[in-house]
């Protein structure tokens, strides 16, 4: 899916139209989008072409909207069974349609509170405990890797890509855009540069250690890709070709959720509990059942707030020290 590009409506008050863009309105839009993750900006336009089909088949203009016109077609969406989540981010994605369009967001704009109230409507009667990937613990991790057969270059890859991928506790999207250049060795390890991340969307950049470990091995498994691939500058975990030729292209980041996946099911666990994010969860969950304090496991994790954090913790820790553990 393409990013977005607002369509304009004709006719009536809210109608509006995008004119010509010189040279620098031109960059202006483009470092709009570069605001966004290139995933979140795909789920965007999706979202926003599903406003445009919901806007279209009534006739009337998707852009400038107007608040009760949004109000309408959430409450819409909610009625036709889409969880809240996903609703919350559709609004997301029209308020960033029209901030790219030069127009004031819908919620926003005189009288957007009503999008407000009908949007906290849906959370309260439709809200759901959102669903969550499980967490490749070091257990399950260990299971995956000891499951992937072969020292071909596909296989050699995926054993780097989930021990690198869990030992940094990265995203998907992080995991997939490291290049050669950010990563230094020393004695104990290695440390990553993470240029850009979710929560670094301005690029300053984090550093993240990956110690050398005794019982998943996470630098000796990325040696043996580096080795294997004979990769030196570029993207570190590259796309392979049919041939298994190593390309200069990156993996993709829905290549790493399938590649978790296959390797949860090899390792006779359910694929469907598995996803990309279950590797940055599987490093939480064993480093809070280890005994790591809160603030050492925030530097490998990077987490803006503790509070998000907690939770995992929260979850890996709910029967040590249980207030029943001395009677029940």
């Amino acid at each position: 899916m393409g990013d977005i590009v607002p369509v304009t409506g004709g006719g009536g008050s809210h109608a509006g139209e995008v004119v010509g863009l010189d040279a620098n309105a031109a960059a202006a839009r483009d470092y709009a989008h570069a605001s966004r993750a290139a995933s979140t900006r795909r789920l965007y336009a999706t979202d926003w072409a599903r406003f445009q089909d919901w806007c279209a088949a009534r006739g009337v203009p998707p852009l400038p909207a107007a608040p009760e016109l949004v109000a309408l077609f959430i409450a819409a969406e909610a009625d036709t069974g889409i969880a809240p989540p996903t609703i919350t981010r559709r609004l997301a994605a029209i308020a960033w349609a029209h901030q790219l369009a030069g127009q004031v967001a819908p919620q926003r704009a005189p009288g957007g509170e009503v999008i407000r109230e009908v949007m906290s409507g849906i959370r309260r009667s439709r809200g759901a405990p959102p669903a969550r990937k499980a967490a490749a613990d070091d257990g399950v991790l260990r299971d995956m890797l000891r499951a992937i057969e072969g020292d071909g270059l596909r296989e050699v890859r995926a054993r780097a890509v989930l021990a690198i991928g869990f030992a940094a506790a990265l995203r998907r999207a992080e995991l997939v855009a490291i290049r050669a250049e950010d990563v230094l060795r020393d004695a104990d390890g290695v440390r990553l540069t993470i240029r850009r991340s979710k929560t670094d969307q301005e690029g300053r950049g984090e550093i993240v250690a990956i110690p050398n470990g005794e019982r998943l091995r996470p630098v000796a498994l990325l040696d043996a890709w580096l080795a294997a691939a004979t990769v030196t500058d570029g993207f570190l975990f590259r796309r392979l070709d049919a041939a298994e030729r190593v390309t200069d292209s990156p993996m993709s980041d829905r290549a790493v959720g399938r590649l978790v996946q296959a390797s949860a099911a090899a390792a006779g666990y359910n694929p469907r509990r598995f996803g990309g994010h279950s590797l940055r969860a599987g490093f939480i969950t064993s480093a809070a059942r280890g005994g790591a304090s809160i603030f050492k496991i925030q530097e490998v994790s990077r987490h803006r707030s503790v509070q998000v954090l907690a939770g995992y913790v929260r979850d890996a820790q709910l029967y040590r020290d249980h207030a029943g553990s001395g009677f029940l």
